[in-house]
């Protein structure tokens, strides 16, 4: 038997041999690149399709008994529950960090080089599915993103793809992953382009589109041709609209950066708990606000439905304040409440070891600010706008804010929703967020983690290329080296033999100690009577400034030679001597690099 399957595996392997072997001969990379993000969106759309369904036929399953009328103390409890199956499965099964999905796949971009582990093919999918089902106040895209990007780069892996493949497959995997959860192609290619940064030429668009299309087929096939928000906008914009739509903009700037600084805030609390504090504390204040205002139960797509659709009576379904649902001052403060505990919702479901993302969220915030504006604005008497129109609009501006995107904001919402009707407000509410929250908050809520920790290049083009250089191939090693201990008569021995114009000194065991420079030493080159006088310590040069070590990043080395004398850098291994880089081979690498991931 073991002998059986040793053979298979071996004929297995001969079989991807000549697979490889078969592709380079007789395919381009152009036409593999085809297929291959064919494939990923194809598996990209079957991952949302069953995730979508998985969460709503459990969701389904715990809560169909509930009463519409009354308060159901199981939502005390719900969250808790989803929170600790999700850590469990984690801690036993996955045995892997799951936080921050969409942050891991622009980790991937900056240091990985675009490859992720096989298991973010099905791990955020499982663990989301019990976080998202059971009440968990997060969404299901961060999770199919990292999901479709792991696919894209396990298949660009198992091809043995190059780095510019590969890179351009994980992006079909994120953009395929948005456009099967929503069918949203449009909104799928702007996210690979605006916030993973992905760069925008031919041979990435076409493979994007080939995705995208293909994971909006898919997920239309099984799910139907009906948007997420279906909704038929009846008031149409107007210019003196304009200037509530400003308004719009500027308030959802406001509770983007909001939702921004309680994000960070409860990050940080939760931070220093054990396990069992965080299970303990998180699924507890989860569960009171669950119960409390049933909205904020998973991603609260269906609270948005009837927002949209005016049917604000079935917010209050299953609701503490279900007999109130009439007293209009109560339903503002209602709603109020609801965009101010639904930050804390979500960072406490996050922190307290739930997966999931701040797609959903943002949007959830977005439409019932949105809905809030448009309610106040009509009270005040002034004007007349349509609510539901401001509750669309504002999920875009939040998002904006929040993402960092405008433009797929825009899109995704005028695509979720069936037409393009509101996109002049939707572009005027996007931009103002945006101009609003970029001088405020640097960075967007999937970048700040990673450019925390110095490892963020997907939106610095110059670092990225940097961080790919390979030293290996930039360093120089065949220096002769001197000793302390030598005299000049070694120098010039050294000098007759060598075309360099320094030399390394260093200790026995390979320490180096500086450098001696041909300029230096030329005017005793032919004094023989001087070449036992001096030392090489007599010529000898030190400075910091032209060392670094082979273990710091290309940016630091770089930043080496700064200053009009300094065409050489040392490179040194905790002190010991490995080699030389310079301006000419850092400079000729970086645009081989640049023309290689550009070239069309």
């Amino acid at each position: 038997m073991l002998l059986k399957r040793i053979r298979f595996k071996q004929d297995l392997y001969q079989s991807y041999k000549r697979l490889m072997v078969w592709k380079l001969k007789h395919v381009s990379e152009r036409q593999v690149m085809i297929v291959l993000s064919l494939i990923t969106g194809i598996f990209c759309g079957l991952a949302s399709v069953i995730l979508k369904n998985a969460v709503h036929a459990t969701y389904l399953l715990i809560t169909e008994p509930f009463s519409k009328s009354s308060a159901n103390f199981l939502f005390l409890a719900y969250p808790m529950i989803g929170i600790t199956l999700t850590v469990l499965i984690i801690k036993y099964f996955v045995k892997d960090d799951l936080a921050h999905g969409v942050s891991k796949v622009m980790f991937a971009i900056s240091k990985r080089k675009g490859r992720m582990k096989p298991h973010h093919c099905y791990s955020s999918m499982l663990t989301s599915l019990f976080t998202v089902s059971f009440g968990g106040s997060v969404g299901l895209e961060a999770p199919i993103v990292i999901t479709g990007s792991a696919i894209g780069s396990n298949i660009g892996r198992f091809f043995r793809m190059n780095y510019k493949c590969m890179l351009t497959l994980l992006g079909c995997g994120a953009a395929g992953a948005i456009s099967g959860i929503f069918k949203a192609p449009i909104a799928g290619i702007l996210f690979a382009f605006e916030v993973l940064m992905l760069d925008l030429t031919m041979t990435t668009a076409i493979p994007l589109l080939i995705s995208t299309i293909s994971a909006a087929m898919i997920s239309y096939f099984f799910l139907g041709q009906d948007v997420e928000f279906f909704y038929k906008v009846t008031t149409h914009f107007e210019l003196n609209k304009i200037i509530p739509y400003m308004l719009l903009g500027i308030i959802s700037a406001v509770i983007s950066l909001y939702f921004l600084k309680i994000n960070k805030w409860i990050a940080k609390m939760f931070k220093a708990m054990k396990t069992w504090q965080k299970l303990l504390i998180g699924g507890s204040a989860l569960g009171v606000m669950v119960f409390l205002f049933p909205p904020l139960f998973g991603e609260g797509y269906s609270a948005l439905t009837y927002l949209l659709a005016g049917d604000t009576e079935r917010l209050f379904s299953s609701s503490f304040f279900y007999d109130y649902r009439d007293e209009s001052l109560l339903f503002l403060g209602v709603l109020l409440a609801i965009i101010f505990l639904k930050a804390f919702a979500t960072s406490v479901t996050l922190s307290s070891g739930g997966v999931g993302g701040t797609f959903a969220p943002s949007l959830f915030i977005g439409g019932f600010v949105g809905f809030f504006v448009g309610k106040v604005i009509n009270m005040t008497g002034l004007i007349v706008v349509a609510e539901s129109n401001f509750a669309l609009v504002g999920m875009a501006a939040v998002m904006a804010g929040v993402m960092h995107a405008p433009l797929m904001s825009t899109f995704l919402i005028a695509e979720i929703t069936g037409g393009y009707a509101l996109f002049a407000p939707l572009m005027i509410a996007t931009t103002m967020a945006y101009l609003v929250v970029k001088p405020l908050s640097k960075y967007s809520i999937y970048t700040e983690s990673l450019a925390k920790q110095g490892v963020l290049t997907t939106h610095d083009k110059n670092r990225s290329a940097l961080q790919f250089l390979d030293k290996s191939k930039i360093l120089e090693s065949n220096f002769i080296r001197l000793y302390p201990d030598d005299k000049l008569r070694d120098i010039v021995k050294a000098v007759e033999i060598s075309n360099r114009n320094f030399f390394p000194v260093v200790k026995k065991d390979d320490t180096f100690v500086g450098i001696v420079v041909l300029d230096d030493v030329r005017p005793f080159l032919f004094k023989p009577e001087l070449y036992n006088k001096y030392s090489v310590t007599y010529f000898m040069r030190y400075s910091p400034h032209f060392i670094a070590d082979i273990n710091d990043s290309m940016e630091q080395i770089i930043s080496k030679f700064k200053g009009s004398d300094r065409y050489t850098i040392i490179i040194v291994d905790k002190g010991k001597f490995l080699g030389a880089m310079t301006r000419a081979n850092v400079f000729a690498a970086y645009q081989h690099y640049i023309e290689e991931t550009s070239e069309e």
